[in-house]
């Protein structure tokens, strides 16, 4: 990118000089023809100014502009051209969500499966340059997105999530192994794993603490999500007369994902309600930023002697007409 700057600003101030020339010429050409007091100009025979006369002010425009471009020239004008290298380094991620039937409890609104959708999504679009990918999990585990850089195809997966599109329980440990088998061949130099569960490891053939030690051994990060508000929580239950609610107890691991974040220096959050939650992948978004490496590069040219040039020339040019062809006798 060019931009055009001055090195010695201050000297554009001269440029008051410009209409301060202007008026004292203006000043001069008042007084500087003889007066004659006549009553009246019959007899006289007054020409018309001439084109010749009016060519007398090219002397002074000439000069003026002669000035500007020294002054120009003193200000030292120079081109500065710059450009950017940029790498984006993206680190690589897989979100493993928790589709159980406890996560159509309504704590959350309209509930948590719900909201947990919603703020994926957002927190996939503020990542641009990440690679994402999508486990689902309940008594058994799916992939159901790998590692894709088409975060549209991601979000049309992720929009299609329910409870109850495989079978239900809360199996931890494979769900996290689903996302670890996606992770660990990958060449980046970040790998993180965010699990979202609202209940107790109840199913599955691996334990969460042998896939959090797996984990580890590859190099990825896992971050745990506990949702579900403190205490009990209304849940819709299907009856013959229609839906009713009752109050359940929120039975959430805490301890087991608190130390499956540790083992593999990850970290654990407890989201009681949506904007906790989105506070939650706020800090993960702060905590897993993207590397952006920018090199700039300047160089400056100089381009004063260009202007310089241009007032030497009207200068010459100005003598050469005041000796030739406006050239004045005594």
């Amino acid at each position: 990118m060019r931009n055009f700057e001055f090195a010695n600003p201050e000297y554009l101030w001269l440029l008051l000089l410009i209409p301060a020339a202007i008026a004292w010429y203006w000043y001069r050409l008042q007084y500087i023809h003889a007066k004659v007091a006549v009553s009246h100009f019959d007899g006289f025979n007054i020409p018309k100014t001439s084109l010749r006369q009016y060519s007398r002010y090219i002397i002074f425009a000439i000069r003026l502009l002669a000035l500007i471009f020294l002054i120009l020239a003193l200000a030292r004008p120079q081109t500065r051209i710059s450009s950017k290298d940029i790498s984006v380094e993206g680190i690589d991620v897989m979100l493993a969500t928790d589709i159980s039937t406890s996560m159509l409890a309504e704590d959350f609104k309209p509930n948590r499966l719900e909201a947990a959708k919603e703020v994926g999504i957002q927190f996939i679009n503020s990542r641009p340059n990440d690679r994402m990918g999508l486990v689902i999990f309940s008594g058994e585990s799916f992939t159901l997105c790998p590692l894709t850089t088409d975060h549209s195809v991601l979000i049309n997966q992720y929009q299609t999530i329910e409870s109850g599109m495989i079978d239900d329980g809360t199996a931890i440990g494979d769900g996290l192994a689903a996302a670890i088998n996606r992770l660990k061949n990958s060449k980046s130099k970040s790998k993180i794993i965010i699990l979202l569960t609202d209940g107790v490891n109840n199913a599955g053939s691996l334990d969460p603490l042998s896939a959090a030690e797996i984990a580890g051994m590859y190099g990825i990060r896992i971050y745990t999500i506990g949702v579900g508000t403190i205490g009990k929580a209304p849940y819709p239950f299907q009856t013959p007369i229609g839906i009713q609610y009752e109050q359940v107890e929120v039975k959430i691991d805490e301890a087991l994902l608190k130390e499956v974040s540790q083992m593999t220096h990850g970290q654990y959050f407890r989201a009681t309600n949506k904007q906790k939650l989105e506070s939650i992948y706020q800090d993960i978004d702060k905590m897993e930023k993207t590397k952006l490496d920018v090199t700039e590069y300047a160089r400056k040219n100089e381009e004063f002697l260009i202007f310089a040039l241009v007032a030497l020339i009207l200068l010459a040019l100005e003598l050469i007409l005041k000796t030739t062809v406006f050239k004045s006798y005594p």
